[in-house]
């Protein structure tokens, strides 16, 4: 059985989650406190030397991390990941997208300030971090303006991947009022078949 090395309120771990769930995939989810660094230990950095969940454990033993690389392994060969080379590159390129543009920002703000982490050093940094996930936001309404789904109008990692840490974004001091079809693609993402909610195990 696939194992999913996780913490319960991790928005990467829970894109793993969710398409596992979506997939139909039986998996053990084995939890870890990340705030006592349960994660930095020998036997945790053997599974994952960068020391940060999800880790998927596949079943001949060997272990993946970085949470859209497991997407893309998961999604080969499902209607999650389109068989057209072009749309398998946008859906890619989204990927890029929210570990280069959205993660890092509103996903991290989120992190600091509900694992109340929040220091006189990255008080320093929530203005850039707030205006840079501001930016990668209206990309996103910009793009989703005319659009059901960020590639080819159907559900895809690329959905999975960007609904994960935007859904929760007002955790992290986002206002997602302005952004009308945001909201109208959250809640599509969220009405899908087999959707299960980030706190879910």
């Amino acid at each position: 059985m696939l194992r999913l090395h996780d913490h319960i309120t991790s928005g990467n771990g829970y894109k793993v989650r969710l398409l596992l769930t979506l997939l139909g995939l039986p998996f053990a989810r084995v939890e870890y406190d990340v705030d006592r660094g349960a994660t930095r230990t020998p036997d945790f950095l053997r599974l994952n030397p960068n020391g940060r969940v999800p880790v998927l454990d596949v079943e001949d033993g060997r272990c993946l991390a970085e949470s859209n690389a497991i997407l893309c392994y998961l999604a080969e060969g499902t209607r999650f990941l389109p068989s057209d080379r072009f749309e398998r590159a946008l859906v890619l390129q989204w990927l890029f997208f929210e570990q280069y543009s959205h993660e890092p920002n509103i996903a991290t703000l989120r992190y600091w300030i509900t694992h109340r982490l929040m220091d006189d050093g990255r008080r320093e940094q929530v203005e850039g971090k707030r205006r840079w996930g501001e930016a990668a936001l209206a990309v996103m309404e910009g793009h989703l303006g005319s659009r059901r789904y960020f590639v080819g109008e159907r559900y895809s990692i690329a959905d999975i991947a960007l609904y994960a840490y935007t859904h929760v974004a007002e955790e992290g001091g986002f206002d997602l009022t302005p952004y009308a079809a945001i909201r109208r693609w959250l809640d599509r993402v969220a009405s899908e078949p087999g959707h299960i909610p980030i706190t879910q195990s």
